[in-house]
């Protein structure tokens, strides 16, 4: 089956692959400088604030309609896949599995858990704030809790994790979970359930996240008793939105 695509679109492409491209250099210098960074700086918000920021102009914009439609002809009206539920996951099952491969991360097990927690629960809590305050359609109408995208939220705040818990190790598996969670924010699109604006505030707002509880988190002191170990189990919860939950074990 041939997909026919908007000659409007494709007199654009150029352009589209120029942004791409210099959006790509310029996320490269920004991830290099926040490589080299040893404390928190408002050049690590650059990139999260653009997200945000583009976003939100493209909301309820004749742009942003164009691109869903582009996507919805690309794809196919009858594009359905479940991938986006695993690959949201994979930048916060990397994060564990760092060690396996022999890489050496920058926290222990309980102080990455700590982070995590903190980060997703940031991210979803402003997630959520903006679901129900902006009440936004999703392309396919099934609800008003479109924007912006959770889904994308979560994988970049756990892709933001994964980046400065490995980066000064090996920076090609700290970077390989943004991989996934573009994937994440690009198969939401063509699942008809989020906008273009909506997948670049999730990102925006997940990047930000992950990075603030990286350099400043009040719970990453936190004790489970005076010499006593404790077990933690971060899993993922699905329903009609998406998010981590976590359990902390003491062991007495």
């Amino acid at each position: 089956m041939n997909h026919i695509v908007n000659p409007y679109f494709m007199k654009k492409l150029p352009i589209v692959l120029f942004l791409c491209l210099l959006i790509t250099q310029m996320n490269g210098q920004i991830m290099d400088s926040v490589s080299k960074s040893k404390k928190l700086s408002y050049k690590t918000f650059i990139l999260p604030a653009a997200l945000v920021a583009t976003g939100t102009v493209l909301l309820n914009s004749q742009l942003n309609s164009d691109i869903q439609n582009n996507a919805n002809r690309f794809f196919g009206s009858k594009f359905h896949t479940q991938l986006d539920n695993l690959t949201v996951f994979m930048p916060l099952g990397q994060i564990y599995a760092g060690r396996l491969f022999g890489f050496e991360s920058k926290n222990t097990v309980k102080h990455q858990t700590i982070s995590i927690v903190t980060a997703n629960a940031l991210s979803y809590g402003l997630v959520t704030i903006l679901k129900n305050a902006v009440k936004s359609h999703r392309p396919d109408a099934s609800d008003q809790l479109s924007f912006p995208s959770g889904h994308s939220a979560i994988a970049f705040t756990n892709a933001a994790l994964l980046f400065q818990e490995y980066k000064d190790d090996n920076l090609w598996y700290a970077s390989s979970g943004f991989l996934f969670a573009t994937a994440t924010g690009v198969l939401r699109i063509a699942n008809n359930k989020h906008f273009a604006s909506d997948v670049l505030v999730g990102a925006g707002i997940g990047l930000a996240s992950g990075f603030l509880v990286t350099y400043w988190n009040p719970l990453q002191n936190l004790h489970l008793g005076r010499k006593k170990k404790g077990t933690a189990l971060v899993y993922p919860q699905f329903g009609n939105q998406i998010g981590i939950g976590a359990v902390i074990l003491p062991n007495f």
